[in-house]
């Protein structure tokens, strides 16, 4: 079976469907602002039933305060211990069930998400802000990752072959077999691909795993556990359990019957959950932790192409991306006519609801990021040159959501806060450099290593920089973006340094095997 990327809005548009492609999301737009009139309430899911509970949160989305996505439950340290006991029981038949037919349930739910496709999309734009281009796209990567992990599964045999006879009498092989119960700790910026993507990767194997959803976005996860369930999955191989990270979070990943963790959210939760695995033994934690990314822009780059990939890879989702591109190095020759350049281009995207066609810079995820956005303009202001942006935008139908601008800062100082680490946010840091290798210098001079990305016509300083980097995803002259949208199955998307726990990327065969620990058997023979 050949692996294909869905990538709708490039298949759609080259076969003239534009049209097709926003009318149907549109469609969904209003299905779902339907739905919202009476918001649903969302329990615990443990053992494939929902459990009851007292409490409740609000999930409002960062569109406006006054826009109710659903309420989800506050799940207990008791509902916790009851999902894994029931991800620990059906382990027992899920561990030892056919590869073919698990694999089976995967490639229909991937065909059941495929069909979906808009209507997830929708959700996605009123849950955590995207407008229609990232959402749809999010979609897409989570049904690459099952049909791309499904094709992996099968290439492999499952990841048991033949090994050395070293004796005519004995008759060794090799295989990869799964631990256990999986905690699965979900972030709110890819609440659909990067859940779906690690829980895929746990369950796909032969684990059975308890998810815990990111609170400010906690409705993609429901819905992937709908689409799993509706494809066949056995009840107790996906459980979810919504809560705070103090209740919820942390008792899952130290509860005893917990074999592996994975995660994708800040460098300080995932150090913290390293440490903790080795409270009895050793504990697999692939971790996803964030990334400080630069682009360089050398004399020799096409200008052009360089200010439209930063601009994209900085302000795309508003900056909230582990990917986005947040410093970028310009060459003394050419940073004052690409900072112009820069700004003339950024100060064109349009700000506002994610939901209307031509909307780019969408809404931030809930009151605390606007709080940090508007502290770091005001050290951004102190310390050096705000060059565009800057301000809470709160006019209109923006007053009750969390609207910000992109901003573009100049002039500070190597060493500082904003320019050494992770904000999130639409805010990018242009410095200048004289050489090359003082600009490489000064990328790789950050604890994080996630993506990185150059623009020159000169070989040998692509060449230099590809030799050079640490970073774990690197692109050259890529107009589309400098940082981001790496494709699963085409750049294996993992990091370096504090971005990663573990070296390798998702989208690859070689992500799942994290998720299997290896047994030697032999077997005599007269």
């Amino acid at each position: 079976m050949d692996f294909e990327n869905v990538n709708t809005h490039y298949r759609m548009s080259r076969r003239g469907r534009e049209g097709e492609y926003h009318s149907r999301f549109d469609a969904e737009v209003a299905a779902f602002t339907d739905e919202l009139r009476s918001p649903r309430e969302f329990n615990v899911i443990v053992g494939g039933k929902r459990l009851p509970s007292r409490s409740f949160f609000d999930d409002a989305s960062p569109i406006s305060s006054d826009l109710l996505v659903g309420r989800f439950a506050r799940g207990t340290k008791e509902e916790v211990a009851q999902a894994v006991a029931a991800a620990d029981l059906a382990y027992l038949t899920w561990s030892r069930t056919d590869l073919s037919e698990r694999l089976g349930i995967f490639a229909k739910a991937a065909d059941l998400m495929e069909r979906d496709l808009f209507r997830l999309a929708a959700a996605l734009t009123f849950d955590n802000g995207k407008d229609r281009h990232e959402a749809i796209a999010e979609v897409d990567e989570a049904i690459d990752f099952i049909r791309f992990y499904v094709k992996a599964m099968r290439d492999n045999n499952g990841f048991e072959q033949e090994t050395l006879q070293p004796y005519h009498d004995e008759r060794p092989h090799s295989l990869l077999r799964p631990y256990g119960v999986w905690a699965v700790v979900c972030p709110f910026n890819f609440p659909l691909a990067i859940s779906c993507g690690m829980a895929t990767g746990a369950m796909i194997t032969g684990n059975t795993v308890v998810a815990k959803p990111a609170s400010p976005a906690p409705l993609s996860v429901f819905l992937l556990h709908d689409i799993l369930e509706a494809a066949g999955l056995p009840p107790g191989v996906f459980n979810v359990v919504t809560g705070s990270g103090s209740e919820v979070g942390d008792t899952l990943v130290n509860h005893a019957k917990v074999s592996g963790i994975v995660f994708t959210g800040s460098k300080d939760v995932g150090y913290k959950l390293i440490r903790e695995s080795l409270a009895r033994f050793p504990r697999p934690v692939i971790a996803e932790m964030g990334g400080k990314n630069p682009a360089i822009v050398s004399q020799a780059a096409d200008l052009a192409m360089a200010v439209k990939g930063v601009a994209q890879a900085a302000f795309g989702f508003s900056g909230q991306k582990c990917s986005a591109c947040s410093r970028v190095y310009v060459h003394e020759q050419v940073i004052d006519v690409f900072v112009e350049m820069l700004a003339a281009f950024a100060g064109r995207y349009r700000i506002g609801d994610p939901r209307e066609r031509d909307t780019f810079i969408c809404p931030i995820i809930h009151p605390k990021a606007v709080q940090d956005y508007e502290r770091y303009v005001t050290m951004a202001r102190q310390d050096g040159k705000v060059v565009l942006g800057g301000e809470r935008r709160t006019e209109g139908a923006m007053a009750l959501g969390n609207y910000v601008e992109p901003t573009i800062i100049t002039g500070l100082p190597e060493g500082h806060h904003l320019v050494k680490n992770e904000m999130f946010l639409p805010i990018l840091c242009v410095q200048s450099y004289s050489d090359l290798e003082s600009a490489v210098r000064n990328a790789n001079d950050v604890d994080f290593g996630l993506t990185a990305g150059i623009y020159s016509n000169l070989s040998h300083e692509v060449e230099y920089f590809f030799d050079h980097i640490e970073a774990g995803v690197c692109y050259a002259n890529r107009a589309r973006s400098a940082t981001t949208g790496a494709m699963v199955g085409a750049q294996p998307f993992g990091g370096w340094k504090a971005s990663g726990s573990t070296g390798k990327g998702s989208g690859t065969a070689l992500y799942l095997t994290q998720f299997l620990r290896q047994q030697s058997r032999t077997i005599g023979q007269r």
